[in-house]
């Protein structure tokens, strides 16, 4: 799970750095910014053995902090409080693609889930 992590931030850092050409203090926002979306993403996708979809729906405490986790932190990255900001574009691109992480992230547990006879 920690390798999946690392290699979506990494995969981030990489598309900033080379494609966006974005400077190392705006990197350093989008590493904050990277690093609360993928956490949260990991935290949906270890809730259960199965498939993500086959746990029963989170309690609201759990969804409520999530949403504000990100929330806080978009703003912050945003509005460059405290860091380099960020276009919009870029944040709402990162979480898009976290979303897309959990699904993969959840593909690799089942997976090892399953070579390791845990599931």
């Amino acid at each position: 799970m920690g390798i999946s992590e690392l290699a979506f931030c990494v995969g981030v850092l990489a598309f900033g750095h080379f494609r966006l050409g974005l400077g190392i203090a705006a990197l350093q926002t989008l590493t904050f910014f990277t690093l609360v979306c993928g956490n949260q993403a990991t935290t949906y996708a270890v809730r259960a053995r199965g498939r993500i979809w086959s746990s029963p729906h989170p309690c609201r405490w759990l969804v409520s902090s999530s949403v504000l986790d990100v929330f806080i932190a978009a703003t912050l990255a945003g509005f460059g409080w405290l860091m380099t900001p960020l276009p919009v574009w870029v944040l709402a691109s990162v979480l898009a693609g976290a979303m897309v992480f959990v699904f993969v992230l959840d593909l690799v547990k089942v997976s090892v889930f399953a070579r390791l006879k845990i599931g």
